[in-house]
């Protein structure tokens, strides 16, 4: 108790914030309100050794340790009264065939408002070395019908494409070429065809590697480093205006 303030005073405030507490929790724990979700979507750079047992949005754990979690730290702490709500759905050794068997849970039913999406060098890293055989005109059309089904079901999302990347260095090598380039080719048009944002990571990397060496940014030539995820959260910032 305050001087000044006396007992039942004191138990009425108390008593406030006590309400605003459960109320804050309930907040927390409820359905994400329309239009407030950014959802970070796609294979192991973005999901990044998250905690997959927590749901909770802009939760540190749940976000990993690369980019989603870079950006969230930043735009939560540039826009605190816009009520964000930034989501990682991330799952390592995704490919394309994977985000389709589970896109009504992990992005569909989250409704984001701002929808972002790396995939493809699973799609060629399996094909070269765990016998998966999808073609670059699979990944093509897998990739549009899963934005179109996006399109349809949430017609004013915004969507981010961020352009598969590898630098040549650790496990890149030269098997890799030229398919490589042909499904960041096929990405880009996919990414058109939506009317999807659409982030040129390759032609990035390739610049920042005249600065430091190819293994500064993912030191196997795939996952980045924390310099790496930094490059990358830059530019989906600008990408995204947010």
């Amino acid at each position: 108790m305050t001087e000044g303030m006396n007992r039942r005073e004191f138990l009425a405030v108390t008593a406030a914030m006590a309400a605003a507490k459960h109320i804050s929790g309930a907040i927390v724990d409820a359905p994400p309100p329309e239009g407030r979700v950014v959802l970070f979507q796609g294979d192991s750079i973005t999901d990044a050794g998250r905690d997959r047992t927590s749901a909770k949005p802009n939760a540190a754990g749940a976000l990993g340790n690369g980019y989603p979690l870079l950006i969230t730290a930043a735009v939560l702490a540039a826009r605190p009264g816009d009520g964000l709500q930034f989501y990682n759905r991330g799952i390592s050794g995704n490919k394309v065939p994977d985000l389709q068997q589970r896109w009504k849970t992990d992005t569909l039913d989250l409704k984001p408002a701002v929808l972002s999406i790396l995939i493809g060098v699973n799609d060629l890293w399996h094909k070269l070395d765990h016998g998966y055989t999808g073609t670059v005109q699979d990944y093509e059309q897998q990739y549009t019908a899963l934005l179109d089904e996006t399109r349809r079901a949430l017609p004013a999302v915004k969507l981010i494409v961020l352009e598969p990347f590898v630098l040549r260095t650790g496990a890149v090598d030269a098997r890799w070429f030229p398919e490589f380039d042909q499904r960041r080719a096929a990405a880009a048009r996919v990414a058109a065809q939506a009317k999807a944002a659409f982030v040129p990571l390759q032609s990035v990397f390739d610049h920042h590697v005249k600065a430091a060496p190819p293994e500064y940014w993912a030191a196997d030539g795939v996952h980045p480093t924390p310099a790496g995820h930094a490059v990358i959260a830059e530019q989906w910032r600008r990408a995204a205006h947010l």
